[in-house]
């Protein structure tokens, strides 16, 4: 079967189970009975232009910003310090201003005066503090290692001390809001008390989160009132969307094609990217601590790496597997500030043919697969099974590295048998952030083989390790730049795919977004990496237009 016709059968078997997943569902979804009477009961309200129905892929674990709820994203229910421009450029929320000593280490920060908490109580220094101890505490998925202490001086000043210079720090601030101290208990992140745009209602588990427009929010009252989050897979939120329950829903490239009169898509670019760990080491019978086997006698080969990673044509998997709602992909942080440009490669079949000829593998048996020593160039790369867009770029990537003879089996797996078998096989793995230290826990060698998603492939390198601490220590935006550029490609050595390449990264996703017409969405900010929860960040400049 030729590359055109294998491409074309794969998009439309993965159009026709997704759309026979939603006629099996009904043209309502599996919105479940509650969902679908407030969907109903809201939807006059949303056509009254203050209220919208959001459907979303993922229901957040919590709504406490100590233990993640808006990390990578902005909360809407708490402030922060400073926040994120559309351009990922900071601007203050809470912050009037903030001076930094000049070894780095201390960040002084005076606070506005006019910012009250829902519950009527002032927003003060003694709450920032709180909450910064508090989140360093909570060692979840806000990274305050690299904090000593934070202190409120008075009311409207807080002092943080750093136990090293952290570039990454004003980052770190943008995502994590602000808790009362007043008010704080461990059942803070099911009914959270805020300063943000909006005010929490009510959170149905596994069904919706209701917001409601914070009338004191010093940024001026949000034009939608009212807010219904509820939580769908992709199919089920088009079906909702057919059947004009819903205003605004995530979808997926894979369905984002259907027409549905009375809305518009809007595919919204992002860092969600999609790419392939491949082990580095050898497999030598070692374990992690979890008991999962580490290494891989194929891809610990740097010529099969790289030979995968020019043999892709990327433009093509995002033309017929993403539906065009992506772009090709060629590090973890495609377009921001801090990539490198150089780590760019175009395909090139001949050089990857010779990188593996080159190395010595060879097709002596003439079945299509080259082998070395003896060893078939052959691995299974796994996906956690159900997620379409996932297994699509797997299936292209596997027949396109066909030509080059390598055999790349892909295989679907549950998230906990992926969790063990990713450090001796190849992964479909998905990331994405609107900032730098994603680079950093995904290549530091510190972070090889722990039992967490970030390096799985056991990469470790000095000359990286150099480059990430001066990123990490440095004390302009263009010092730490320079020095993140760096650590994916100096000229000579990196992560990037000409380089050790750890990864093979192939397509950025758009976010596909079914819009009710007449709704504006605002200006979005470039999506991290999520099933949802990015798209609505600003909702504070959503409005109903027509």
């Amino acid at each position: 079967m030729n590359g055109k016709k294998f491409f074309s059968l794969l998009l439309s078997l993965l159009l026709v189970a997704a759309m026979a997943a939603c006629e099996s569902r009904g043209q309502a979804g599996n919105l479940s009975p509650v969902s679908a009477a407030n969907a109903e009961e809201n939807l006059g309200a949303a056509h009254g232009k203050d209220s919208v129905i959001i459907a979303i892929g993922s229901e957040p674990e919590t709504l406490d910003p100590t233990q993640g709820w808006g990390h990578g994203n902005s909360p809407i229910v708490q402030s922060t310090l400073v926040k994120y421009t559309a351009d990922l450029t900071f601007e203050n929320d809470l912050a009037t201003g903030y001076t930094l000593s000049p070894d780095g280490l201390v960040w002084t920060f005076t606070l506005r005066d006019d910012a009250f908490f829902t519950d009527g109580q002032k927003v003060t220094a003694a709450d920032v503090a709180f909450t910064l101890e508090t989140a360093k505490a909570a060692q979840g998925s806000v990274d305050l290692t690299y904090m000593e202490k934070a202190v409120a001086k008075d009311e409207t000043t807080v002092e943080i001390t750093l136990s090293r210079p952290t570039s990454i720090f004003l980052n770190t601030l943008a995502s994590v809001g602000i808790v009362p101290k007043h008010a704080y208990s461990e059942d803070y992140g099911r009914a959270p008390i805020g300063s943000g745009p909006y005010q929490f209602v009510e959170w149905r588990a596994q069904e919706q989160l209701l917001f409601t427009a914070n009338q004191a929010y010093y940024g001026g009252v949000p034009a939608i009132k009212n807010i219904t989050v509820v939580f769908m897979s992709e199919d089920a939120a088009l079906a909702g969307v057919q059947a004009g329950k819903i205003d605004v829903a995530y979808s997926s490239a894979t369905l984002g094609s259907t027409q549905v009169e009375g809305y518009h898509v809007e595919a919204i670019p992002s860092a969600d990217n999609r790419g392939i760990t491949l082990p580095v080491l050898p497999n030598e019978g070692k374990t992690t601590p979890s008991g999962g086997a580490i290494g891989n006698n194929v891809t610990c080969n740097r010529e099969i790496r790289q030979a995968i990673a020019y043999a892709i044509q990327r433009q093509q998997v995002a033309e017929i597997v993403l539906n065009g709602f992506g772009r090709p992909a060629y590090s973890e942080n495609d377009g921001m500030p801090w990539n490198n440009p150089q780590v760019k490669i175009e395909t090139d079949l001949d050089y990857a043919k010779k990188l593996l000829a080159d190395a010595g593998w060879a097709d002596t048996d003439q079945d299509g697969i080259v082998e070395k020593n003896g060893l078939k160039g052959e691995f299974t790369c796994i996906y956690p099974s159900g997620d379409s867009v996932r297994q699509g770029v797997a299936m292209a990537v596997a027949e396109q590295i066909k030509a080059i003879g390598i055999q790349m089996n892909v295989e679907g797996v549950s998230w906990d048998e992926l969790a063990q078998r990713m450090f001796s096989n190849g992964v479909m793995m998905g990331w994405g952030s609107s900032s730098p230290n994603e680079t950093y826990y995904l290549y530091r060698s510190q972070g090889a083989l722990l039992d967490d998603f970030y390096n799985p492939e056991g990469y470790g390198s000095q000359t990286t390790d150099r480059y990430l601490q001066a990123a990490m220590a440095a004390l302009t935006p263009e010092e730490a730049n320079e020095n993140w550029q760096k650590a994916q490609w100096d000229g000579v050595t990196g992560t990037a795919m000409q380089g050790e390449c750890p990864w093979v990264w192939i397509v950025n996703l758009d976010h596909v977004t079914y819009v009710r017409n007449g709704l504006s969405i605002g200006q979005q900010p470039i999506h991290g990496h999520g099933h949802g929860l990015p798209l609505i960040q600003n909702l504070n400049e959503w409005a109903w237009t027509e």
